[in-house]
């Protein structure tokens, strides 16, 4: 009988200093196999405050659509290996190594039963999860960088030579120089032309439908989006470089899965589990921001901002995922500790304004990951309310599966914290092609045109960057 006791795993790091930029050591990563970043922009200081660089995964783990029950094989490869603790800790919060990936939308499906009407023309895996045994993280609070480690007990590398294999990386990133990069403005990015998975007109007549169903009181909300694709023959990395310069974002990854690449400039945090506290940040309603540089900015944001911040119908839509999320923390949380942590604030983003609240709990004694995913994957906010409902409307009208879009990118440690947002603003990156969706919550008052204007807002600063990694050349050089 196969030996099912968990692998140890004894933890090994180094602070350091460096003057490698994060762009530069994401280019030196991005060589590798299967590489996963994690930030590498100045924006996660006020999001995780980590950003995380990898590759070369010592196993990946992957569930199709063609396979049946998984979370019992999830739970089982999370299980696989185990923490031991020695030595000085890493910082609070800090990813300890262990499981980095992705989980499309379309996982739902295994958790509520839905109908399967979309096509699913991508075939991506539903979870891809990466076991790295080293990394480099940064810490962007105290400007410092770790070189961590794992070691078990049949390991062929001595955790010393781990250590020092980081170092190169690290030592070969300060050798590349920073390169200027030319700007392509978002607001000038006209999305016109691109191929789509329904055209204006079908977008329109299904928000009408949507308002239908609002009417005869079947759902409150659904998050509705439509996909943009393009051609795309550069390097990915060199997108995630642009994004990370021009759309800097708290949530921000890059995952090269060999077939098919993510780059995600996502604001939006789908959970962060730490010390069996958990919390969610859904996102809801979105204004336009210009750039500083423009002279109208002040007098155009202002106004934006303010008009995000009293809109009584952005407020109702946040409240009712604030309800839902609630509803779902309640699911895995100890009694009487669920909470709103912040009410509904507005921040502000590169390219937008958006409405947020922050809802946790106190996770009860027997809940593991799966359990975590099965109360609250999908996340409300990129479904609507009632979920079940929501996410069978969305199967109904968008012709297409979603796949990666609206799931979750990040990592899984083991030490059972974990950390991963809401796949939006992201761009999937497959068969010489840029895959961009973009959408909004739809709710009784909605007005269609509005709507679509919404999602060209959202989606613009993701085709810019494709534009401007296609036509100016912007990839730094060794």
């Amino acid at each position: 009988m196969a030996d099912k006791r968990p692998i140890p795993c004894r933890l090994h790091r180094r602070q350091v200093r460096s003057f490698a930029t994060l762009d530069a050591i994401s280019e030196t990563f991005a060589q590798r196999p299967s590489a996963s970043i994690l930030g590498a922009n100045p924006a996660v200081a006020d999001s995780s405050g980590f950003s995380y660089w990898a590759a070369r995964p010592r196993e990946i783990f992957e569930f199709t659509a063609g396979q049946a029950n998984p979370f019992p094989r999830l739970q089982d490869i999370l299980t696989r290996y185990r923490i031991v603790d020695e030595g000085p800790a890493l910082p609070s919060g800090m990813f300890c190594g262990g499981w980095i990936g992705c989980i499309s939308y379309e996982l739902g499906r295994h958790i509520e039963r839905l109908p399967a009407r979309a096509v699913d023309d991508q075939h991506l895996p539903l979870i891809r999860l990466c076991f790295y045994d080293r990394f480099i993280a940064y810490d962007h609070r105290s400007c410092l960088f770790w070189l961590v480690a794992l070691e078990t007990p049949d390991d062929p590398e001595k955790p010393a030579d781990k250590i020092a294999s980081l170092a190169r990386l690290l030592h070969q990133s300060e050798r590349i120089p920073q390169q200027a990069c030319l700007c392509s403005r978002a607001e000038e990015r006209d999305p016109a032309g691109v191929r789509r998975n329904m055209t204006q007109n079908g977008y329109l007549d299904a928000v009408k439908r949507i308002k239908d169903y609002t009417r005869d009181g079947e759902v409150y909300q659904v998050n509705f989006s439509h996909r943009l694709e393009v051609p795309f023959r550069g390097r990915p990395v060199r997108l995630f470089h642009w994004q990370n310069r021009h759309n800097p974002s708290g949530y921000a990854a890059y995952i090269d899965a060999g077939a098919f690449q993510i780059v995600s400039a996502s604001p939006e945090m789908f959970i962060t589990a730490r010390d069996r506290l958990i919390q969610t940040k859904p996102v809801k309603g979105t204004r336009p921001r210009i750039a500083a540089t423009d002279p109208d900015a002040s007098a155009f944001n202002a106004q934006q901002f303010n008009d995000l911040l009293v809109s009584e119908k952005e407020q109702a839509e946040l409240n009712m995922i604030i309800d839902l999320e609630r509803n779902d923390v309640a699911k895995i949380c100890k009694p009487g500790t669920r909470r709103v942590i912040q009410p509904r604030t507005i921040e502000a983003c590169p390219t937008v304004f958006h409405g947020v609240a922050t809802i946790g709990g106190e996770l009860r004694d027997d809940v593991a990951f799966s359990d975590i995913l099965k109360a609250m994957f999908p996340g409300g906010s990129v479904t609507g309310a009632p979920k079940i409902r929501a996410m069978e409307i969305i199967e109904e009208l968008e012709p297409t599966a979603r796949g990666i879009y609206t799931g979750a990118i990040g990592f899984i440690g083991l030490d059972g914290n974990a950390s991963l947002n809401i796949a939006i603003r992201t761009i999937i990156i497959a068969g010489g092609s840029a895959f961009v969706q973009s959408g909004g919550g739809i709710v009784a008052d909605s007005d269609p045109e509005a709507e679509w204007e919404e999602t060209k807002v959202k989606a613009r600063a993701l085709l810019a960057g494709i534009r401007a990694v296609e036509i100016e050349g912007i990839e730094p050089r060794a």
